[in-house]
């Protein structure tokens, strides 16, 4: 489960635009917004601060309690969104979402697999699939897990794994189908078949059987015959 608190201490920054975000990214910070009560406010945070709260215990669910350079009120706040640098995989942009924690919220939550290996329909040479790879759930900032284990051990072949089949968490409702949601199956696999030829083909298309004339053209030893009756008459 989540529960973990960073304090997070930004700066607010007036100057917008790209040109300043990229200025502001070779200098080790990432720029960001919060959304509070009273407005958004444009901030900027050191990288190495934000890589240490997000990738705690709670990792993205974390919650952060965020000070501007000047202040002393906490924002209790969660991440929204973020964006990365495709090469890198550095954190380039954050949204953050100012909460209050004892009102419930609603997360997108990653689901883990385990127990494959140990699942029969697995040993049996089932393939293994995961048509649903995240849940969406409701719970108070504190207690939005950091993602739900699902446990296939037991799972044989032809079985499906259906979000009702999960174990309820306490504190945490879960939004999506609970029939509808499928978790994980344990398929046979696809076997290929080879085309088996049609009787009576032989060779390549285009291509005459040895021995044989094509339509309008003479055995080779007719059409001499013909030629030397020809040079005599």
């Amino acid at each position: 489960m989540a529960g973990d608190r960073f304090r997070l201490e930004v700066k607010e920054r007036e100057r917008l635009g790209s040109p300043e975000s990229r200025r502001l990214r070779k200098q080790g910070f990432v720029p960001g917004v919060l959304y509070g009560k009273t407005g958004a406010k444009a901030f900027v945070v050191k990288e190495r601060d934000l890589r240490a709260a997000l990738t705690g215990s709670s990792g993205l669910h974390a919650v952060l309690d965020v000070v501007l350079e000047g202040q002393t009120s906490t924002h209790s706040s969660i991440l929204k969104e973020y964006q990365r640098d495709p090469i890198r995989g550095h954190v380039r942009h954050i949204d953050l979402l100012e909460v209050r924690l004892d009102i419930a919220i609603q997360a997108t939550v990653n689901v883990h697999l385990h127990g494959a290996e140990d699942a029969p329909g697995v040993k049996e040479g089932g393939v293994l699939s995961q048509p649903s790879s995240t849940l969406n759930v409701e719970a108070l900032p504190m207690e939005v897990p950091e993602s739900i284990e699902a446990d296939v051990s037991g799972m044989e072949m032809g079985d499906a794994l259906r979000l009702e089949d999960l174990p309820r968490l306490e504190g945490v409702t879960f939004l999506d189908d609970p029939h509808e949601t499928v978790i994980a199956t344990v398929s046979a696999p696809i076997a290929e078949v080879e085309p088996e030829p049609v009787e009576g083909e032989e060779g390549e298309e285009g291509e005459t059987p040895e021995g044989e004339a094509v339509d309008g053209d003479a055995p080779e030893g007719e059409a001499q015959a013909e030629s030397g009756s020809d040079s005599e008459s």
